[in-house]
């Protein structure tokens, strides 16, 4: 299935630095969305490494025998490894981490996503947008668990506690998943600087709305920073099929 791509970072209106990082594979192979954290030098470096880290490591075992889970889990590991490492080289960010958001294509009938943190995969498929990532937030627990409401958890004041990070020494847990993928679907990775400040039906809007990716990413980027642009803000969109994009 042939796919068209782009992705665009912005530092927002309000952060002087953009600690958000993004790779795209020239072949459309792979994509990465990171968001760091940990004061200005530290989330910058956290998710520029961890970008370098799982780019190295998709590139130099892609065509192994492992399978597109274990080959995520080992890259999203090898990242974490290549933080702590700069950590113990450089105490004054020992507390940087990132979030990453990971697709992969190495059989076009079953793409697979691997995540850790709050930055998102979503889907939109005709007018339906789907979230394909589940949030590590405190806020995403409490919404399972019944505690909070969707309208509660978008105002709270612990909404951007993170359960999982990259740059820790006690990660516990990568999520991985194969999803389904059809001709005209539109894939959006992104980090929460635009959920933050966009809703999903405003998302899909966009999306929907603004047929070359190129003009929707920036559509998308500029919407968050109307809204406000409180953090930076990183899309990367793949859609399918360019006959549907002309």
């Amino acid at each position: 299935m042939k796919s068209l791509f782009t992705g665009l970072t912005d530092p927002g209106l309000i952060r002087t630095v953009n600690q958000d990082a993004f790779y795209i594979d020239q072949d459309g192979r792979f994509f990465i969305v990171a968001d760091g954290m940990g004061g200005h030098a530290g989330g910058q470096e956290a998710s520029r490494l961890a970008t370098q880290a799982i780019q190295k490591y998709l590139a130099d075992h892609w065509d192994s025998p492992r399978n597109s889970q274990t080959l995520l889990e080992g890259a999203l590991l090898e990242a974490n490894r290549a933080i702590l490492q700069d950590q113990r080289k450089h105490p004054e960010r020992a507390d940087m981490g990132t979030t990453a958001v990971v697709v992969i294509f190495r059989d076009e009938n079953q793409p697979w996503c691997a995540h850790i943190g709050d930055s998102r995969l979503y889907r939109l498929r005709g007018p339906k947008l789907d979230q394909i990532t589940e949030d590590h937030t405190w806020v995403a627990r409490a919404m399972k668990l019944g505690d909070l409401t969707p309208d509660q958890a978008r105002v709270h004041p612990w909404r951007h506690v993170l359960s999982q990070c990259l740059g820790r020494e006690d990660l516990r847990q990568i999520d991985t998943q194969s999803f389904d993928l059809q001709p005209g679907d539109r894939l959006l990775l992104c980090s929460d600087g635009l959920t933050e400040e966009l809703s999903d039906p405003l998302i899909a809007s966009h999306l929907k709305s603004i047929r070359a990716c190129e003009k929707a990413a920036m559509a998308l980027v500029k919407a968050a920073k109307d809204k406000g642009g409180r953090d930076n803000i990183t899309v990367v969109i793949v859609v399918f099929d360019p006959l549907i994009v002309n």
